[in-house]
């Protein structure tokens, strides 16, 4: 019987060659995206905050953990998932810099990683900072903006009826206050929705995007009731003035068109019907034409459904649904640039 040859670090190497070679986007994400570019903010923010008689270094460097919180949110992972994918995957340890023999964060490291962001509201800054790099660099190109949004599903709360119309008064109900641990398992924030005669139960991702480039320029998070004509005047800021504003008809609102009107963009946002007035065939024909540029933004979505593995997450409360949406949209715009053949670097 023949001896099993033992494997080298060669072996390795052809490995990482064949996964290259079946176009493993990470190779892509790597190649445009110099990711020290975020290392600046983040060290600023961990480094301020460090207790300076602890002294040495941390236990994981601040810009691998961030990597990760890009990593799980491309491939919608868990915590727990995150850290056994990284173990597992020689991709992942390899967009990591990585080596066998290096260890790696558990799943509290990351959870307390990402919760320190949200507490500081980092992800949004890293957000404003990528954008603005972007702009001064002249990649977004400012030709007409899009808004939509998207439904974020998160897990169902099994409520009683009438703890849920305490939760919706803002309350939290009577046998829930002397229990903690209850609470921070109960999402009181979320909200149901229904689209299309579908039953959806979360959270809202409204968007922003560059018309030519379909970059994300902007974005908020509201309850998935929050209407998306209500959320409007919160996405709108001065870059958009002397702009095309391309929305459905659930932007249509008396006091946006004025709105927008009075900041200087230009509404092209869909005429709605109502019970007793119907749109004229001029209306019908302009929605039509208005559709056209419109609908890029839903490749947007359909990127973070599919690629992305869904938009679904695990967490709790708005404040951490926030900050994953954010990572989310951070995550779209890097691979974006790749699509688009743009490098990011310092």
């Amino acid at each position: 019987m023949m001896k099993k040859q033992s494997r080298g670090l060669f072996d390795e190497q052809i490995r990482l060659d064949k996964l290259t070679a079946q176009n493993d986007p990470l190779v892509k994400l790597v190649k445009h995206i110099d990711f020290e570019f975020f290392r600046k903010p983040l060290e600023n923010h961990f480094q301020a905050g460090k207790n300076r008689n602890q002294g040495g270094r941390p236990a994981f460097d601040y810009l691998l953990m961030f990597k990760i919180l890009i990593l799980q949110r491309y491939y919608n992972l868990s915590d727990d998932n995150t850290e056994y994918a990284i173990l597992d995957r020689l991709s992942f340890m390899r967009f990591l810099g990585l080596t066998i023999t290096d260890r790696v964060p558990d799943a509290k490291t990351i959870w307390n990683y990402r919760n320190e962001l949200m507490k500081a509201g980092l992800v949004e800054k890293l957000f404003k900072l990528l954008d603005s790099t972007l702009d001064k660099k002249g990649v977004i190109l400012h030709e007409g903006k899009m808004v939509d949004a998207s439904i974020i599903e998160v897990p169902i709360q099994r409520n009683t009826p009438e703890q849920n119309e305490q939760i919706k008064k803002g309350e939290f109900p009577e046998d829930w206050k002397d229990h903690e641990a209850k609470i921070s398992q109960k999402d009181v924030d979320a909200r149901w929705y229904i689209q299309k005669g579908k039953s959806y139960y979360g959270y809202k991702n409204h968007i922003k995007a560059d018309v030519k480039t379909k970059l994300i320029t902007g974005y908020e998070v509201a309850p998935a009731n929050v209407l998306e004509g209500d959320v409007l005047p919160f996405l709108l800021d001065k870059s958009d003035r002397g702009q095309k504003l391309y929305g459905d008809k659930a932007y249509y609102q008396k006091d946006n068109e004025e709105l927008l009107a009075s900041k200087g963009i230009i509404s092209r946002i869909h005429a709605k019907a109502y019970r007793y007035q119907k749109l004229t065939k001029q209306q019908q024909a302009d929605n039509k034409r208005k559709s056209k540029t419109r609908a890029r933004i839903e490749h947007i979505f359909a990127f973070m459904s599919n690629s992305m593995n869904r938009m679904f997450l695990r967490h709790r409360s708005i404040n951490r649904i926030e900050t994953s949406v954010g990572l989310m949209n951070i995550t779209y715009n890097l691979f974006r640039l790749t699509q688009l053949n743009v490098n990011l670097s310092r």
